[in-house]
């Protein structure tokens, strides 16, 4: 249990709270959540080959035409982390 503790500390702090100044503790618990939503949806994962958890299926990775596929963008955390989706 320790190492699974361990790996998950490691990992919010250095992909939020390095990156982050913490002013008191209500800032503290909107910086984890937002972390928490990203982490529990969005993050890929590799025993689903690099799919995030919300993802249903992997997009097709040959686009002939790069307009076809836009692109959007999303800050998280004032922008240390990013999650990009496909807008249909």
């Amino acid at each position: 249990m320790n190492a699974h503790c361990g790996r998950i500390i490691g990992s919010i702090r250095r992909e939020a709270l390095d990156h982050v100044l913490i002013v008191n503790e209500a800032h503290a618990r909107q910086v984890l959540a937002a972390y928490q939503r990203h982490y529990n949806a969005h993050r890929p994962r590799q025993a689903r080959q690099q799919l995030p958890t919300d993802a249903k299926e992997r997009p097709d990775a040959t686009v002939h035409d790069l307009n076809a596929r836009r692109v959007l963008r999303t800050r998280i955390l004032g922008g240390v982390i990013s999650e990009y989706r496909y807008i249909a």
